[in-house]
């Protein structure tokens, strides 16, 4: 396989346009999935934080998709002849509330394309900006950090992202060990259902999520993989049951390991000093580092 960045780098610059009204189902059934019992959406209801996610789905004709349910490479994001894709992290900035029956247009632009050697061969960066603009103005800001790499060898498919010499995101300060004490606790049990739904909720064809036989057999891991979003939307969800009168102005997330359907998993935080800012981290069910995330919250007037 020959990687041809000055080829994948050509992709620099591209973009795409997508708008979306914020109807509230999606909402509704992400309450569920969190186990939130939350009243049902109207007009005035925020969007919360992590729900963009279920909104401006790319919807891939069934022919146009590849055989691990991802559509075919070489549309908007790069072809990196790179069988694995994963969610590396990101930096989101919350400029304006969303709120249920928006309607909202988001543009995407690639930002960069990097390659970088890992310990299981080599892996491709690529930065997705985005910026979602409401009835009021532009209302989030996201940069969105994805990786590709190669299928490990057998006995390393949970190889961490941090073993594979990832790099910080430029704009994120490297991520600190975890507080041995956390003040905020909960444990997640993550099961096939589960992340189906979430599979559902965001139209992901992705067959480690849903598709044990395929996650394990063809693709190495050890069990249904849990998603990266999900997993922030969990870190962001417990700032919101532990500070729900707070609203975040800023959220960066950065992946460390994978997380699996085989056990149960905990997210974890403290507030920050002076209550303007909280850490927050998933814990693997061997105790490692899945993923970390720094939050602000906006300053009330």
């Amino acid at each position: 396989m020959t990687l041809d960045l000055a080829h994948l780098r050509t992709w620099i610059g591209r973009h795409e346009t997508i708008s979306d009204i914020v109807a509230p189902w999606p909402i509704v059934a992400l309450a569920a999935l969190l186990d939130r019992d939350d009243p049902f959406p109207t007009h005035d209801t925020l969007l919360p934080p992590g729900g963009h996610w279920l909104y401006f789905r790319p919807a891939a004709r069934q022919s146009d998709l590849g055989s691990d349910g991802h559509p075919r490479r070489g549309g908007f994001l790069p072809p990196v002849p790179l069988p694995r894709r994963m969610w590396a992290g990101g930096r989101i900035e919350f400029l304006r509330p969303i709120r249920i029956g928006d309607t909202v247009t988001r543009v995407s632009r690639i930002a960069d394309v990097a390659l970088k050697e890992g310990h299981a061969g080599p892996l491709v960066f690529v930065r997705v900006d985005h910026e979602i603009s409401g009835p009021e103005g532009p209302a989030l800001k996201e940069e969105h950090d994805i990786v590709y790499r190669e299928v490990p060898a057998p006995g390393v498919a949970g190889e961490s992202l941090r073993s594979l010499k990832m790099p910080p995101p430029a704009a994120t300060p490297a991520a600190a060990a975890a507080p041995e004490v956390a003040i905020w606790r909960r444990t997640v049990t993550p099961d096939p259902v589960m992340l189906f739904r979430y599979s559902a909720l965001t139209f992901n064809g992705h067959r480690i999520h849903y598709d044990q036989p395929y996650a394990t057999g063809v693709e190495g891991y050890p069990g249904l993989v849990v998603h990266g979003p999900l997993i922030a939307t969990l870190l962001m969800d417990l700032i919101r049951r532990e500070r729900p009168q707070a609203r975040l102005s800023r959220f960066a997330y950065r992946a460390v390991s994978p997380l699996f359907d085989t056990a149960p998993f905990t997210v974890e935080g403290i507030p920050g000093a002076g209550g303007r800012s909280a850490r927050v981290w998933a814990v693997t069910p061997a105790g490692a580092l899945a993923m970390t995330g720094d939050a602000t919250f906006a300053r009330e007037d």
